[in-house]
């Protein structure tokens, strides 16, 4: 009889795992889908991939040599990406994804290289810190490395 228990109780488990991530609710998935609403300027599925409020910033060097931290609206960012004229190109290649998640709280890091017309702007790292809200992953805060140096 436990036997019986302890079998329903791992296929119970496998199928709510396996419907987890058949439906792509995973911090990777939210970070995917966010660059595809990214490159398809579609600011309407950005929007809704965050929570109100989220937290933009970005880390850079200026001229001198000092580090440089800026923060922005998210509000600011979308009319930026709808700004972007229809004849302009513009892709962040993602090289790999490196995935914390603990409970409600996951951290998604992404190198990357940014080029716009098809020439090289810069590259960097991404790092979204995310928040699960009644089973759905939600962005709380971006924050991006942006340099010209050692991006090979």
């Amino acid at each position: 009889m436990k036997r019986i228990f302890f079998i329903a109780f791992l296929l119970i488990n496998m199928t709510a795992f396996a419907q987890t991530e058949k439906t792509g609710n995973t911090p990777k998935k939210l970070v995917v889908d966010f660059f595809e609403a990214f490159h398809a300027q579609d600011t309407i599925k950005l929007k809704s991939f965050a929570l109100d409020g989220i937290k933009m910033q970005s880390v850079s060097m200026d001229a001198e040599g000092n580090t440089k931290l800026s923060s922005d609206d998210y509000s600011k960012f979308l009319k930026s990406i709808a700004s972007i004229p229809a004849d302009a190109s513009f892709e962040e290649k993602l090289h790999e994804f490196r995935v914390e998640e603990n409970g409600l709280l996951a951290t998604v890091t992404t190198p990357y290289l940014f080029y716009f017309n098809e020439n090289f702007s810069h590259c960097g790292v991404n790092s979204f810190q995310l928040v699960k809200f009644n089973g759905e992953w939600k962005i709380t805060s971006l924050i991006d490395t942006r340099t010209k140096k050692n991006c090979d």
